[in-house]
């Protein structure tokens, strides 16, 4: 039920997220607390020195936060993150972020999310940014979930 849960929050999250959709991300893997999302670097995703913009793997970390922290069909926000760029990423890059669940207090979370080069067989390459994010539950169920909501929540 809850892994089911999972998916449905993420298709539902996802549907109405036309920022993720235009930079081609796609959902990879979706669990409770947990999420992975890919994303192609374009050429039209790079800085003035040829290098996927910071701020764009930040979105892709940001959105398997969002979908980790979400996964259990409840509305939850980000209430902030920190990110750490250790390699850049260019052009023809695939990235893939994969957000774990590392603690969740009442309304509150925390969430880790790893984002990774894949190398041409798909296996993970290389480690691109580390990123941390901050949850805040808006105690409401996610449009369309509100039975699964209160089976999960007594």
């Amino acid at each position: 039920m809850l892994e089911d849960t999972a998916r449905r929050s993420a298709e539902v999250m996802l549907a109405g997220d036309a920022a993720s959709r235009s930079l081609g991300m796609g959902l990879e893997h979706v669990g409770t607390g947990t999420a992975e999302v890919s994303m192609r670097v374009r050429p039209d995703m790079t800085n003035g020195w040829a290098l996927c913009h910071g701020g764009l793997i930040a979105t892709l970390a940001d959105t398997a936060f969002a979908v980790a922290c979400n996964s259990r069909g409840e509305v939850t926000v980000a209430a902030g993150f920190d990110i750490t760029f250790l390699e850049s990423a260019r052009a023809g890059d695939r990235l893939l972020a994969r957000a774990t669940e590392r603690a969740t207090r009442g309304r509150s979370g925390v969430y880790d999310v790893t984002v990774l080069r894949l190398a041409h067989d798909e296996t993970p390459a290389e480690v691109i940014a580390e990123f941390r994010g901050r949850s805040r539950s808006l105690g409401r169920a996610i449009p369309g979930l509100a039975a699964d909501f209160r089976e999960d929540h007594p």
